[in-house]
């Protein structure tokens, strides 16, 4: 029998012919068992288009029609990954936050999603409620995330970021020495040719460990805003596995969100959610 590869992309539009499952369909097509289709359905790597847009397909038993466009993504490294799973922080019923763990995404991609925040919050809430993502954190990174629960609460709260009405807090522990506790600094390095921004407060310095924590607060949000802009000064974050030099480890990336503060735009209250961090 012709072992599987183990990693593949396989997209197809149905024949005429005699009707079958997507399970079955794409078992026949690709060498795999209907146990690895299964797997991989429900782990969201399997899609089909449906009005014109692709949308995962979890459902095994469903029907295929006559010229229908399915897809699977095919990563057995990645479908058999255990995910770290989240916690709960608070349930604002029309949005929720949460803390993410690091080695968690905060969405999935075209091969699944099982190892995402959106979706292990959509199991949490058994798939009752529909999930949105409004904001993002590296996968290395741990720390607070909201999620929406409904597209109104999505527009608004994607809204509160967009306008910069949000205070986003950061502890990161940094290679080398940065001051005494209580120097502020401020790099305002661009970033991809865009203005960047971010500030920080020195906590604590270890001398034995020749690291810095600090917080830190970003006033504008580009990719790897963070990691980038501490790497650009010589004091690259810890554990960071993409930028800098002498500041690798065994215990993970020491970035975290510690706490978001803003207003609800349903209560119009002052609300704030941050955890305990220690890196």
């Amino acid at each position: 029998m012709q072992k599987s590869p183990s990693c593949f992309e396989f997209r197809a539009s149905v024949e005429k012919g005699p009707q079958m499952t997507a399970c079955d369909f794409l078992a026949s097509k690709t060498d795999l068992s209907k146990m690895k289709v299964k797997d991989a359905m429900n782990k969201g790597a399997v899609w089909i288009k449906k009005k014109g847009k692709m949308q995962r397909l979890r459902k095994a038993t469903t029907l295929l029609q006559t010229g229908t466009h399915i897809e699977i993504h095919y990563d057995e490294g990645l479908l058999s990954l255990v995910p770290p799973q989240p916690s709960l922080i608070s349930d604002q019923v029309h949005y929720s936050a949460w803390r993410k763990p690091s080695g968690l995404m905060a969405q999935g991609t075209m091969f699944g999603d099982h190892c995402s925040l959106l979706r292990q919050a959509e199991l949490f809430f058994q798939m009752k409620r529909p999930v949105f993502l409004v904001h993002r954190l590296d996968r290395e990174s741990d720390g607070i995330m909201l999620i929406a629960h409904s597209k109104e609460a999505a527009a608004k709260l994607s809204e509160i970021f967009r306008k910069k009405e949000i205070i986003k807090e950061y502890r990161v522990e940094v290679l080398g020495s940065l001051g005494e506790q209580g120097v502020k600094g401020t790099i305002d390095l661009p970033l991809d040719r865009k203005s960047a921004v971010t500030e920080y407060v020195v906590l604590s310095h270890d001398f034995q460990k020749n690291t810095t924590t600090v917080s830190a607060f970003i006033k504008t949000g580009r990719l790897h805003q963070i990691r980038r802009h501490f790497d650009m000064i010589g004091h690259p974050v810890m554990g960071d596995p993409k930028y800098g030099k002498g500041n690798k480890n065994r215990e993970g990336m020491k970035l975290t969100a510690v706490s978001l503060k803003f207003k609800c735009p349903f209560s119009h209250r002052e609300l704030e959610f941050s955890i305990d961090s220690r890196v």
